[in-house]
């Protein structure tokens, strides 16, 4: 379980780390909305070639597509809900984000929990979480506690409030990641891959709604050049690992 909730929590470290960058130096638009891109292309091939494959493999596609859909729409419905609260930019460096931290962090919550949920499972599942999608998880994390993280300072928030509001999520995903640990121990094939599909279905959807369009706004045509990029990164280092 504390190897599960530590992995969780590695992944879910780079928010931290772009939440500082953000909050103590300027740093190019365009470069973060890079690395969203890159980071978005990434998640897309875990997704494919973990996730997905690995639903499907255990339970056939009944379960896959129900926890496809399902994923989905929890996701669409939690994050419209934070739109309306004042968190539609929570990806976007280039917004005034202090009126509305709240929402922002209820968005990075969301983001990361089944991020965290599928790192603890896998934990469960094969003693190790799967190296593409930890590397995919933190890569993207990164540009989102940045770009969130330089719209706060704007509004006048504090470096150690910044750091420390995000402190929380890296927490939560502990947590989260114990808790797929702890809950899935006794689950069957059918719990386990409905669980990967819920999750693929929901990241999928977090990254056409959040990260897509928003690295497009700030890093143009470029997006998805380095989206492919992404893509071939993740899905290589899954066949070399």
């Amino acid at each position: 379980m504390l190897e599960a909730a530590g992995w969780a929590a590695l992944a879910a470290s780079t928010l931290v780390l772009g939440a500082w960058l953000g909050a103590v130096r300027t740093a190019s638009m365009r470069a973060v909305g890079l690395v969203m891109g890159f980071g978005a292309g990434a998640l897309i091939a875990s997704v494919s070639f973990e996730l997905t494959e690995d639903a499907f493999a255990l339970n056939g596609t009944t379960t896959l597509a129900l926890g496809l859909a399902l994923g989905a729409l929890a996701f669409f419905v939690g994050d419209l809900r934070i739109d309306r609260m004042g968190g539609a930019q929570r990806k976007h460096a280039g917004g005034e984000s202090g009126g509305e931290s709240t929402a922002l962090l209820l968005g990075a919550t969301l983001d990361a929990i089944p991020e965290s949920l599928i790192l603890g499972l896998t934990v469960l599942v094969t003693g190790a979480p799967g190296a593409s999608f930890l590397v995919a998880v933190a890569v993207s994390n990164f540009p989102e506690g940045f770009a969130s993280a330089a719209g706060m300072r704007r509004s006048g928030l504090r470096t150690r409030a910044i750091v420390a509001s995000w402190g929380m999520i890296v927490a939560l995903s502990a947590a989260c990641g114990a808790l797929g640990y702890l809950v899935l121990g006794a689950a069957d094939e059918r719990a386990v891959a409905f669980v990967h599909a819920f999750g693929a279905g929901a990241l999928l959807t977090m990254v056409m709604d959040t990260m897509a369009p928003e690295a497009y706004r700030d890093a143009g045509p470029l997006t998805g050049v380095v989206a492919v990029g992404g893509f071939a990164f993740a899905f290589l280092l899954g066949q070399v690992t």
